[in-house]
This record gives C-alpha cells, structure tokens and sequence, in this order.
C-alpha cells in the first residue's frame, strides 16, 4: 500500500446531494482496513461577515450540515456495526477544507457528480478535482455502485512504468488482496504517429514492464491472481473500457499539484470522468 500511514478513511459529505454511495465504499473499506471512519462536511463562510442579516441562514446552514453528518453517522452504524465512525462540521469552502483534513488520512473518498471536465474545473462546489490534486494520501472517488456483475471480481491497475505507477501497482495488489479479487495490471501503448516504429517489438517490451513490474508483489500477495494486458490507443479510453466491470481502477498521479488540479495528469482527470467505477488515484511514494 502507499507510504502514506494515516489514522482514519475520511469522507466528504455533500449536504445538497445523495452520499450514499461513497459512504457505503467507505464504510465497507473502513470495515476490510479495521480503520476507523471521518465523516467531515464544510460549510462555507457567510458572504458577507459585515452584514447581520446574513447571520441566520448561516446558522441554518451549520446546522443542516450536522444533521446531515448525524445521519450519516446513523446510516454507517446500520452498514457496518464494527466500524467507528466520526463527524466533523468544518467551518471554510469545501475543497481547502477537505484538503487539510487529508493532510492526516489513510484515503479520502469523494462522490462524484459526473460533470464534463470543463464543469468540474470551473464548477465553485468542485472539490474532485483539487482535493485529488492537493492529498498526500490516496483519493477514491465513486460516481457509480460497484460493478461485481463478472466472477470473479476483479480490480485493474494502470502501468507505464513511472514512480506513480509503482505507488498505485502497490495499493491495487492490496486492494485486491484485502477483497479477493484478481488484478487486472494493463498498459496502453500508443503508436507513434510520426516516427517508424516496430509494434511488435514495442509490445514485447511492455510485457516485459508489466512482467518485471510485478513480480515481487505477486510474491508478496501470492493469493492474488494477476493477469498482464498490454493494449492498443487512448489510455483513459482504454483502462476505462477495461474497468467497465471492475471494482474500481487504480492510477497514480503527481502529487501536491495546488487547487488548480492542473498536475493530476491528463489520464487521472480523464478517469475522473469516464469511468464508472470507483476511480482510486495514489500519489508516488
């Protein structure tokens, strides 16, 4: 798993939208890690502190947001009995928020309302994409139930042999582990469109990536069957088409980006919305 050790799963709580399916993720991950739960929901800052009139709705606000969290609570309780669970009323913008929150967690675990990528970007209530681009942890984000309709079930990894790669190869060999699942590890090489090239000769040599990439974990998790696919195109198009029945899909991405979200990669931020599974992206270690 990533290097990052922290305490709990923290989960964003929308009070304007159903939470329901990541808090169920989470819960049930709470459940397989044995860690504990951190419901946490931001509630932004009055629009104008000069202005009593304004003090109010505000105070509506803070107060629906810890109802919101109490139910939250409740519903994890009734989900998974085991599992502990605590709530956090932040007082800031949601996305800053979470991001210091993360600073502390073991994964995050954000829903997704599945907006256009140029939505998500410029959307204010966005935190997808700059939570991701900010945690030092990794950030599970669930737009959609779990796909377990093939048996077995099974998890895909994305490789290309960089350091965030390695990370997430990693936190994909546990996850599958910890649900026994088997682990789909896939590359997409895409032709040069200028330069000759030998394709045969390049495919080998990603079979070989994959096969060297994975030998060591596949010793360390010997109950993980692990299938190596090296594929041809778009790597979001591809991993996404690959992952059309997984449990989710694990990527790696840079790290410590800023809010912007403009570092998490072309490939991450495609996922993000693409894909219909959980999308789980690690930072490199």
């Amino acid at each position: 798993m990533n290097g990052h050790r922290g305490l709990d799963i923290v989960v964003g709580i929308d009070p304007a939208r159903d939470w329901h399916l990541p808090l169920a993720w989470a819960a049930d991950e709470a459940y397989r890690r044995r860690l504990p739960l951190r419901l946490v929901l931001a509630v932004p800052p009055r629009h104008d502190a000069h202005h009593v009139d304004d003090a109010p709705g505000h105070m509506a606000l803070r107060q629906t947001g810890a109802e919101r969290l109490d139910q939250a609570r409740n519903w994890v309780h009734d989900r998974q009995p085991e599992v502990g669970a605590t709530c956090d009323l932040l007082h800031g913008f949601p996305a800053p928020a979470l991001g210091r929150v993360a600073e502390e967690a073991r994964l995050v675990v954000l829903g997704s309302r599945h907006l256009s990528r140029t939505a998500e970007f410029f959307s204010a209530g966005s935190i997808v994409v700059p939570v991701s681009a900010q945690a030092r942890c990794p950030v599970v984000v669930v737009g959609d139930a779990e796909h377990i309709s093939l048996q077995p079930p099974y998890v895909v990894v994305g490789l290309d042999g960089s350091a965030t790669a390695t990370a997430a190869l990693a936190f994909a060999f546990d996850e599958a582990d910890l649900r026994g699942a088997a682990l789909r590890v896939v590359c997409v090489w895409q032709p040069p469109v200028f330069v000759p090239n030998d394709e045969e000769v390049a495919l080998r040599a990603q079979r070989a990536l994959l096969s060297e990439a994975t030998a060591g974990l596949s010793e360390k998790y010997p109950d993980v069957h692990v299938t190596h696919e090296v594929m041809t195109g778009h790597p979001v198009e591809e991993l996404a088409r690959a992952a059309e029945h997984a449990l989710a899909v694990v990527v790696g991405r840079w790290g410590r980006g800023g809010y912007t979200g403009m570092r998490i990669g072309s490939v991450v931020h495609g996922l993000l919305h693409r894909a219909h599974c959980p999308v789980i992206t690690v930072p490199a270690e």
